[in-house]
C-alpha cells in the first residue's frame, strides 16, 4: 500500500471509530443547522479533527480542505487532502446506518489516493492512481454494461438546490423509463464507491461539493469507469454536477439527460 494511502486509511478508521461509538447513542448527538436542509453534528467535527490530526502528524506541510473546518493551509501546495468526515450526516442523525468517511489526496492538482470507509459495515474502498481500486484488499471493477436497459442507477435529490427540481425530475424520468430501477441512499461517497464495486451501474447528482466526490471519483476511474459533468466535460468539480458509470452507459445517460438540462445545468 502507498504510504500516503496508508495514512488515509489510518485516519479514516480513527474517524470511523468516533462515528460508530456516537451512533450507538445517536439520541445524545448535538445537531445544528448550517444552512437550508444542511446539518452538522459534533460528531462531524470530532471525526474531522481526528483525520486532520492524523494527516498533520505524518505530513505537517500538506494542505487540507475539510467540509467543516475549511482550508488548513500548509507550506506545500502540491499536496492537498480533501476530506468529508461524515458523508451522509442526515442518515446518521436519523439512525439510518448508511454513511461514510471520505478522504482523497490530490498531488499537483491530480487525484492520487482515495479512501471511502463505511464504518458500520467495515467496508474499506481504496484507490491509488494507476494501481486500480479495491474493497477490503480485493480488486473491484465497474460493471461494463452496454446499455441502460436492466441497469440500476444511484442518485441524490437536489435538497439544497430545490430550484433545480423540475430539471432534475425530468432527467430522473428519462433515465427511469429505461432502467430496471433507481436508488437514493443518502451518501454520494458510497454511491460512487458502489459504482466502482459494480453494485450499481451508474450515478448522477447535481450540486455536490468536492469533498463529497473526490475520493469516489478516483475509485470509479481506477475501477474502469468514467466521471464527467452533465455535458460530458470535466467541470464537475466546479459545477458539482456529476455523472459516473462505465463508458457506454455514461454516454447513454448523458444523451438522455441533455434535453432536460437548461442553461444553468449545462455549464
Amino acid at each position: 500500500m502507498h504510504p500516503m494511502l496508508n495514512i488515509a486509511v489510518r485516519a479514516a478508521r480513527s474517524a470511523g471509530n468516533i462515528i460508530v461509538r456516537s451512533f450507538e447513542q445517536v439520541d445524545k448527538v448535538e445537531v445544528e443547522s448550517k444552512g437550508s436542509n444542511d446539518f452538522v453534528t459534533n460528531v462531524d467535527k470530532l471525526a474531522e479533527q481526528a483525520i486532520v490530526d492524523a494527516i498533520q502528524k505524518a505530513y505537517p506541510t500538506h494542505s487540507i480542505i475539510g467540509e467543516e473546518f475549511g482550508v488548513v493551509q500548509g507550506s506545500d501546495d502540491d499536496y492537498q487532502w480533501i476530506i468529508d468526515p461524515l458523508d451522509g450526516t442526515t442518515n446518521f442523525v436519523k439512525g439510518i446506518p448508511h454513511f461514510a468517511v471520505s478522504i482523497a489526496l490530490k498531488v499537483k492538482g491530480k487525484l492520487d489516493q482515495a479512501v471511502v470507509f463505511d464504518p458500520i459495515r467495515g467496508e474499506l474502498f481504496t484507490a491509488s492512481r494507476g494501481k486500480g481500486a479495491q474493497l477490503n484488499g480485493f480488486r473491484i471493477r465497474v460493471k461494463q454494461n452496454k446499455e441502460l436497459t436492466g441497469a440500476v442507477l444511484a442518485t441524490g435529490f437536489p435538497f439544497k438546490q430545490k430550484h433545480h427540481m423540475a430539471s432534475y425530475m425530468n432527467m430522473f424520468q428519462a433515465l427511469f423509463m429505461k432502467t430496471a430501477d433507481m436508488r437514493r441512499a443518502g451518501s454520494a461517497a458510497l454511491d460512487l464507491a458502489y459504482v466502482a464495486a459494480g453494485r450499481v451501474d451508474g450515478f448522477f447528482e447535481l450540486g455536490l461539493k468536492p469533498w463529497d466526490t473526490a475520493a469516489g471519483e478516483l475509485l470509479v476511474i481506477e475501477a474502469g469507469g468514467l466521471v464527467t459533468d452533465f455535458v460530458g466535460g470535466h467541470n464537475h468539480t466546479k459545477s458539482g454536477n456529476i455523472v459516473a458509470s462505465s463508458p457506454r452507459v455514461l454516454k447513454e445517460m448523458l444523451k438522455d439527460m441533455r434535453p432536460h438540462l437548461g442553461d444553468a445545468l449545462s455549464k
